[in-house]
């Protein structure tokens, strides 16, 4: 009897040792094949978090093999069609300190490449280059240390697309004007923070997931082994258009990236002298209304909805409000400003002047509203100026 029990010990033995081998296989072909793995990503950091991922997804598989493999065994060998009766017994010292032991030699296994890997992804010192990543009620702000760069980043799906009038495209809803452009081979140090509400930075390929707190600055690291374009999304339930906040980072050769770096500088620098030129030019009331079209919808709509109409007890109307057809003064600043406890945001450097004031001609001759008021880029930098003196004089 007792060559028997031994025989049929180690031919379970041999089954586990074969369905852990089959399983281990069936799980490597899954995380080579399967998207719904986590993704290996194309950097070192992401590499040593997907080799921590497979690891322990290995341990658990080999613990349910043995766990199912006793209890399954257990079950067929004595169960009470062949007469088993149940052992009575309790408080077994050595039965207590084996699955007391044996769970934490597991987890300090576990554990050792774990806080590794974890102390690696909090070192950004020795760091090449550093970003700030500022989040805000829906886009994202870069911002180049020591290179005077600095811009935002919004969806740049169209409005047709969401709404179903037209085809989605291959990168719906993660589609950016302004990708953020790092070089690879490099150390990108990030600092995040936020405007409003907590955001939360999410590139996969990166292994990059950190929230942005207002008032509080988190830090990360990339250093990117290959040039591409990767996407990523804000990961924190952050407001009404949450789902409209995507990240595109292009990564480039250095070379690539340093000639980059240099027209973006010519570019804002053009833009700060079209922006002086702008002060002394007089637009048409029609030209400010279709500059003003496209801001509102790129800047306001989500909010305010593409006809004015806002959304009751969440976002005031701009059809018929006291706003866009009182004081014009007083419309200038919820723009220029924004409104503090409120979801309005300060566009006052987000926008140009002249962009301001297309957008407030355009809030006071359409969208239901018929003022006739015609405001320039010299009316808002007017109004900044004397907001500025107010201030230094208060002070």
């Amino acid at each position: 009897m007792k060559g028997i029990q031994v025989t049929v010990w180690r031919l379970f033995k041999s089954v586990c040792i074969g369905l852990a081998t089959y399983m281990s296989f069936v799980a490597m072909t899954v995380a080579e094949e399967n998207t719904f793995n986590m993704t290996q990503g194309v950097t070192d950091i992401s590499g040593q978090v997907y080799d921590l991922h497979m690891l322990i997804f290995y341990i658990c598989v080999a613990i349910a093999v043995v766990v199912f493999g006793i209890m399954f065994y257990s079950m067929y060998h004595h169960r009470k069609s062949k007469g088993a009766v149940a052992a009575n017994f309790h408080e077994s010292t050595k039965v207590e300190v084996i699955w007391t032991v044996i769970p934490i030699i597991i987890l300090v296994l576990m554990a050792i490449p774990a806080t590794k890997t974890l102390v690696a992804m909090e070192d950004t010192s020795q760091s090449d280059l550093t970003v700030k990543i500022t989040g805000s009620q829906w886009k994202w702000h870069y911002s180049y240390f020591n290179e005077n760069v600095e811009f935002f980043s919004l969806l740049a799906t169209s409005q047709k697309s969401i709404d179903g009038l037209e085809e989605k495209g291959a990168h719906y809803l993660l589609e950016v004007d302004n990708p953020l452009v790092l070089p690879i081979n490099r150390k990108v140090r990030f600092l995040m923070t936020s405007d409003d509400v907590i955001h939360s930075w999410w590139v996969p390929d990166f292994a990059v997931k950190k929230d942005t707190i207002p008032g509080f600055i988190n830090e990360a690291w990339t250093r990117i082994d290959e040039p591409g374009i990767y996407r990523g999304q804000c990961a924190e339930l952050c407001g009404r258009a949450h789902g409209f906040m995507p990240i595109v980072v292009h990564a480039m050769e250095e070379t690539q990236y340093d000639q980059w770096l240099a027209d973006k500088k010519a570019e804002i620098e053009q833009a700060k002298q079209e922006a002086a030129a702008s002060l002394t030019a007089t637009l048409s009331k029609q030209e400010l209304i279709d500059i003003g079209t496209q801001v509102y919808a790129d800047r306001c709509a989500v909010c305010h909805q593409a006809n004015g109409a806002g959304i009751p007890g969440a976002f005031p109307a701009i059809t018929g409000s006291a706003v866009a057809t009182g004081d014009i003064s007083e419309h200038i600043d919820v723009i220029v400003n924004g409104r503090a406890g409120t979801a309005m945001q300060a566009f006052a450097n987000q926008l140009t002047d002249k962009e301001i004031a297309a957008v407030v001609t355009y809030q006071r001759n359409g969208l239901g509203n018929d003022t006739g008021d015609v405001v320039q880029a010299a009316d808002v930098n007017a109004f900044k100026a004397a907001q500025s003196g107010a201030s230094e004089e208060a002070q």
